[in-house]
């Protein structure tokens, strides 16, 4: 504990000598010294009675820090797709009704989707019934849920993707333009949906092509016709790139590609086709 000032300590020996009525011989007091000295004992005293100040580490050990670290959202993870159906579908061996049946999934029944076939038509699935564990439904009467699209598409061996057949049938022409007209036949199940054609005349060195996502044909000078989409099994009559001479006894060689998607994606096949008109 501090000691208090001698100045102090006599006066309150002088007033504990007047508060007994006893007369003492008590020095002279400057009064500068005694309002010096109150002003110290106060200084004491409040000294006595406030903590001292702590050092700067365990200031920050006593200072309680908040964390405020947020905590990351838990990510969802994507569900599985799942099919039900709204009519009873037999589950097969292949994507398609000539593949045997091995399965059914009724109404009210849910299974996994393992895959898909290239034209999103059949669904690669979960057997529920005894025999293989997995195999093939129509999404006709299906009900998905999820993302279906994330699941790979599921190659069936022996099956080809995407096929057509193309032949020349003829010379059209108006007005100084000349083309071939060509049929060609989709034997696939997917619908192609785009097409670009290259027409080389063998004998001038000339090549005229187009492309697009239309499938167009011109019966001499009437209007342009066409459709979107050459679905499965489905036939049309398209025109080759139009030259500005008859065609007549020149070799021609046209490459066809027609695709599933637009713009020239999705499953592709090209067939080439030699001719003289």
């Amino acid at each position: 504990m501090k000691k208090f000032p001698i100045s102090l300590f006599i006066i309150l020996l002088w007033l504990a000598s007047l508060a007994c009525g006893q007369s003492a011989s008590v020095p002279t007091i400057d009064p500068n010294a005694a309002q010096t000295a109150i002003v110290e004992t106060m200084a004491a005293i409040e000294a006595q009675f406030t903590p001292s100040a702590l050092p700067t580490s365990a200031q920050a050990s006593a200072t309680a820090t908040v964390s405020s670290s947020s905590t990351p959202e838990p990510t969802e993870t994507p569900s599985v797709p799942t099919i039900s159906v709204t009519v009873a579908t037999f589950c097969r061996t292949g994507p398609g009704k000539e593949y045997e049946k091995v399965g059914i999934l009724l109404v009210g029944q849910t299974t996994e989707i393992i895959g898909r076939d290239a034209f999103n038509q059949y669904w690669y699935v979960r057997n529920l019934e005894v025999g293989p564990p997995y195999c093939w439904m129509s999404g006709e009467y299906a009900i998905i849920s999820g993302n279906p699209f994330a699941v790979l598409v599921q190659s069936v061996p022996g099956e080809v993707g995407v096929d057509f057949e193309a032949e020349y049938r003829g010379q059209g022409k108006c007005s100084g333009e000349f083309w071939s007209v060509i049929h060609v036949k989709n034997l696939s199940r997917g619908t192609f949906k785009s097409i670009n054609v290259v027409a080389s005349d063998k004998d001038t060195g000339e090549v005229r092509s187009y492309n697009g996502n239309e499938f167009s044909s011109r019966d001499g000078c009437a209007e342009w016709r066409g459709t979107s989409t050459i679905a499965a099994e489905s036939a049309a009559l398209i025109s080759g790139p139009v030259f500005p001479y008859s065609l007549d006894t020149h070799s021609m060689s046209v490459s066809i590609t027609l695709c599933t998607e637009i713009n020239l994606t999705g499953l592709c096949k090209t067939e080439i086709i030699t001719y003289v008109p």
